[in-house]
């Protein structure tokens, strides 16, 4: 008899064929992930505690899972209890049997709280991408800064008549008393105005690989300019030491350049032309190499805004606003995983 060779994970996952079908991607996520270890983690920040009648109440882990079903198909509460009740191949991955019902909105709506208070879904992010580092999967050599507007539903009818900050000048930002604005409106969202346009929500700042996935996420007010605040996005990112930093040319500034001298990080910070003094025949082919790589952070936002519906904001205040962020970004992270592999068996 023929001894059977047990499949591995490359195996599993490089099957170009069936890559793109629904249930293999689940079971190729499932085969990716030490499900056990983020389960641990769940529990240990967020235990399970029970309901009004004394029953055990839903596993931390199905419940993230679901979340991760809800950002990849731009589900609301309602619709991934729903899709995760009709559909066998999203039932399986939660691991739920044909004859358990899933958790119902509310109690979905609760446990993103408690993860979002608790301040677990980072944890999960970052657990999450150390299991694709070890595999190969997420290569820290270099990194790539920028920041994306994310506007809310919930702002005021009328523009605003006061002055707003302006998208990459540094200058302080508006300052605008929450009781200028209704109960309906997200006090916690501020004005941005960009080309020309006004914006109410918040940022996301992304730090991702060379190869665009993201390794730190740090949210803020619409208002906040991402030359203030490069420490903070860096921070979240947990960068080796002597990579090349990459951001455009709105980053550029002295307390930057000082900053990444101070991290031992090489500053590839595109150039800026000063006043009265254009750019050196070196700094255009410097800003010209770097810009071959740096376009791939905004593909990310681009590709999370086409792929997941994302872009706008889902949840009501900053906190959970960071919460939608993480997802994204980790949503992003797994779904790219499965090509990563099936790119490197092809080399």
């Amino acid at each position: 008899m023929k001894k059977q060779n047990t499949p591995t994970l490359a195996d599993t996952i490089c099957d170009l064929r069936v890559r793109k079908i629904k249930k293999q991607f689940f079971t190729q996520i499932n085969d990716l992930l030490d499900w056990d270890s983020i389960s641990k983690m769940i529990d240990k920040h967020c235990p399970r505690g029970s309901n009004a009648v004394g029953q055990s109440s839903y596993d931390g882990l199905l419940l993230f899972k679901m979340s991760l079903l809800q950002t990849w198909y731009g589900l609301s509460d309602y619709e991934v209890e729903d899709r995760v009740n009709d559909s066998l191949s999203f039932s399986y991955f939660c691991g739920l049997s044909i004859h358990q019902p899933a958790p119902d909105h509310s109690t979905l709506s609760r446990f993103r709280t408690a993860m979002t208070k608790a301040g677990v879904y980072e944890k999960c992010f970052y657990l999450i991408n150390e299991q694709l580092e070890s595999k190969g999967i997420l290569v820290k050599k270099g990194a790539l800064v920028d920041a994306s507007v994310v506007p809310t539903p919930l702002k005021p009818k009328s523009k605003p008549t006061h002055e707003v900050a302006q998208d990459r000048v540094n200058q302080e930002p508006e300052k605008t008393l929450a009781k200028e604005y209704p109960a309906s409106v997200d006090q916690e969202a501020s004005w941005l105005k960009k080309g020309g346009k006004y914006y109410y929500g918040f940022k996301k700042h992304y730090v991702t690989n060379d190869e665009g996935m993201v390794l730190g996420v740090e949210s803020t007010k619409a208002s906040v300019n991402e030359i203030s605040n490069l420490d903070q996005v860096l921070d979240k990112a947990r960068l080796p030491k002597r990579i090349p930093v990459k951001a455009d040319k709105g980053y550029q500034s002295k307390k930057n350049n000082d900053l990444l001298k101070s991290l031992q990080l090489k500053n590839h910070i595109l150039k800026k032309a000063k006043r009265n003094q254009s750019l050196s025949q070196r700094e255009l082919n410097f800003n010209k190499k770097i810009g071959e790589t740096r376009f791939k952070v905004e593909r990310t936002f681009g590709s999370i805004k086409r792929w997941f519906g994302g872009g706008v904001a889902r949840y009501r205040g900053l906190n959970k606003m960071h919460t939608q962020n993480l997802l994204e970004a980790l949503c992003y992270n797994l779904y790219r995983s499965p090509g990563i592999i099936a790119s490197n068996c092809e080399i």
